[in-house]
This record gives C-alpha cells, sequence and structure tokens, in this order.
C-alpha cells in the first residue's frame, strides 16, 4: 500500500520526500518508481523532510512503529489501517500535531493495478477534524472518492469491507463447490455465475438490495430449497452452513419487501432449520 500510495501521489503532483523500510530491496524499489524520494532504514529519519507521514506497516505494527516517532510541531501522522482508529498513532504525537486514518478501498496485489484501482475507489477518513481536509484532497488528487467516517466507525466499516472482499471470495468458493455437483470446474462455474452476479450488482445498485433479490427463496418455492439442501448434503456439503445462513437473509428481505407470506417464510425456516 505504501509503494502504490507514494507512486499515485507522486504522479498526481504531491512532493514524495522520503521513504523508510527496514527492508533495502522495498527501498530501492520504492525510489526506482519514486526517484524524487530519498530513502532511510529508519522510520524516524524521514521526519526532518517531510510535513506528513504515512504509516503503512501491519496493523499489529503500528503501535509500535509510532512510537519510535516523536512528531514535531506542525507535523501530521496517517495510518492506512482498515480496522484501527487513528487514536492508535498517539504515541507519535506532540503538542501542535495531528493524526489521522486514510484506508484506500482496495485490495493491493500488483502496484501498478492498485495504483490504477484507486480511480474511482473509496478512500474512508477519520482523524483530527483539522486534517480532513487535506486528506481529502489527497484522495480526490489520485482519483478516489473521500468518505468520512464517524468516531468509532472504523470497525463495522472494515467488517464490512471483510465481507465484500474476502468475503465475497468465500461466496465464490461455495459456489465453485456447488457447481462441481453439476460437472463444471472452477473456471466454467466463473464463465456461468461470472454475469449472473454481475446483474445481481448492477440491479442492487439501480433498485436497492431488497428490491433486486429474485428467486426461490422470495417466491417460498419449498419444494425448490428442499432438492437444493437434498443436492447439497449430497455434492457439496461444505457449502451447506453457507447457504442456509444466506437463505435466513434472503428470507428477511423477501418478508420486509411484503412479497413472501409469513406461512411461506414459517415452512421455509423450519425447512432450514431441519437442514
Amino acid at each position: 500500500m505504501g509503494t502504490a500510495l507514494g507512486v499515485a501521489f507522486s504522479r498526481a503532483g504531491w512532493p514524495v520526500r522520503a521513504v523508510s523500510s527496514r527492508d533495502a530491496g522495498r527501498r530501492e524499489r520504492f525510489t526506482g518508481l519514486v526517484p524524487a524520494a530519498g530513502a532511510h532504514e529508519l522510520p524516524g529519519a524521514v521526519l526532518d523532510e517531510v510535513d506528513l507521514v504515512f504509516l503503512c506497516v501491519p496493523d499489529d505494527a503500528i503501535t509500535r512503529v509510532a512510537g519510535e516517532l516523536r512528531l514535531y510541531g506542525g507535523q501530521a501522522i496517517v495510518h492506512t489501517s482498515g480496522a484501527l482508529p487513528a487514536s492508535v498513532l498517539e504515541p507519535a504525537r506532540a503538542a501542535g500535531t495531528s493524526a489521522g486514518s486514510f484506508h484506500p478501498l482496495v485490495a493491493v496485489a500488483d502496484t501498478e493495478r492498485a495504483v490504477s484501482d484507486l480511480h474511482g475507489a473509496t478512500v474512508a477518513l477519520e482523524g483530527d477534524e483539522a486534517l480532513l481536509p487535506l486528506l481529502a484532497e489527497l484522495a480526490e488528487a489520485v482519483g478516489a472518492q473521500p468518505v468520512r467516517l464517524p468516531p468509532g466507525g472504523k470497525a463495522g466499516y472494515h467488517a464490512a469491507a471483510v465481507l465484500a472482499a474476502g468475503g465475497f471470495i468465500g461466496l465464490l468458493d461455495a459456489i465453485a463447490e456447488v457447481a462441481r455437483g453439476a460437472g463444471l470446474d472452477e473456471a466454467g462455474a466463473l464463465a456461468v455465475y461470472g454475469p449472473l452476479i454481475r446483474q445481481s450488482l448492477a440491479n442492487a445498485e439501480s433498485l436497492g438490495i431488497g428490491a433486486a433479490l429474485t428467486g426461490p427463496l422470495a417466491r417460498g418455492d419449498r419444494g425448490t430449497v428442499a432438492a437444493h439442501l437434498d443436492a447439497m448434503r449430497r455434492l457439496a456439503p461444505g457449502a451447506l452452513e453457507l447457504y442456509v445462513a444466506v437463505a435466513h437473509r434472503e428470507i428477511a428481505l423477501a418478508e420486509g419487501r411484503g412479497v413472501l407470506p409469513l406461512d411461506r417464510a414459517r415452512r421455509l425456516r423450519e425447512l432450514l432449520a431441519g437442514s
């Protein structure tokens, strides 16, 4: 993330003056992509060269690394964790400094892809009120959409992000497991069900989540759901628990829309409980 942001900020015209990493290879790679940046092994060395520090380290290391820094008056420090609040940076602060968090909702597997993916992505901002306008400007400079989170909102925001990223991949894996029972390999499952996933997302974006719900659970088709459960017990038992959990949410959505009568909803829940 640090390398991707350094490249993106530099290309957007913001001066990226220094980088610190204990890994010499990472320092060399960063300066190869951002030649104007000086490279340092120890994190404290960057403080004499910059006004704003981005701390791009694993969540468990943020407080420790922040404790190795002591900001000067007028400086600011930001971390890129999606789960932790800006308050974890308190060990680095001094009088007249500020702190915040800047979390791009981007999966970073490749630097150039991540820089490209910043365009149109959401960046969640949280921290000192005086710092947030600058962080919003930085987000917009790299093509992202800044969103301010309320105090205490980071954990819920990040849990939803995990469901949208790793959780969705887990759902894809379950889809592929069930599809193997129909004779499809992973590539075949993605080719068959990928368009349906994209259609469902487009419907949710245009109609709302509840209105986008379709399928046998929304209709109350107990026989169809019973056949699904039987097939999954035989062919894809590893995905059965996920199917049941999602089915309960679908039933609640259909009830909320008023399209699923209470007696049908009750029979569906009894069927799922017996699975």
